[in-house]
Parts: C-alpha cells; structure tokens; sequence
C-alpha cells in the first residue's frame, strides 16, 4: 500500500467528493492498472475511471545548495455510484 502516498483535501478536491470521485498523491513510478488493482482490493470499491497528472516541483533551499521536493503523481479516482472511501485522517501524536 506504499503506492498511494496520501489524500489530498483542496477546494477543487471537496467539491469533486460530490461527484463521487477521490483525489490524491502517488508514487510517480505507479502505474494506472496498479493504482486501480490497489484501490479495488484495499478500500473494496470499484473504479469506473481514473485521471492522473504530474505536480511540478517545487524548489528547496539548504545553504547554498538548491534542490528539490519529492515528485509525486495527482490521481482523481471515480467510483461506481453506491461506492464510497472512508476519509483517509491521519492521527500524528
């Protein structure tokens, strides 16, 4: 399950939640078919579609030496009506 990295929560991502469809960050390495069969099995739904995009990256700085954050892949996940993903809260102590 280290392919889905975390549930995003924006506007654009709130307002999709009434469309049945779930948005979140994956590994970029991940395929399509992966994604599905692991969101299929783990939460027990069924995926009627799925649309991905590349985030840009994001520069950092530590001294003098410039780099860069983790290059995650956006997906929007949509469901079979009926169908739901529990919110994926994380609690941090």
């Amino acid at each position: 399950m280290d392919v889905i990295k975390y549930a995003v929560f924006t506007e654009k991502s709130i307002r999709l939640l009434g469309n049945n469809q779930y948005t979140s960050n994956v590994e970029s390495g991940s395929t399509r078919t992966e994604i599905k069969h692991w969101v299929e099995l783990f939460f027990g739904v069924k995926v009627i579609a799925m649309n991905s995009h590349r985030l840009p990256r994001k520069g950092r700085r530590m001294g003098p030496i410039m780099g860069h954050t983790m290059h995650y892949r956006r997906m929007i996940i949509t469901l079979q009506p009926g169908y739901s993903i529990p919110p994926l809260i994380e609690k941090r102590t």
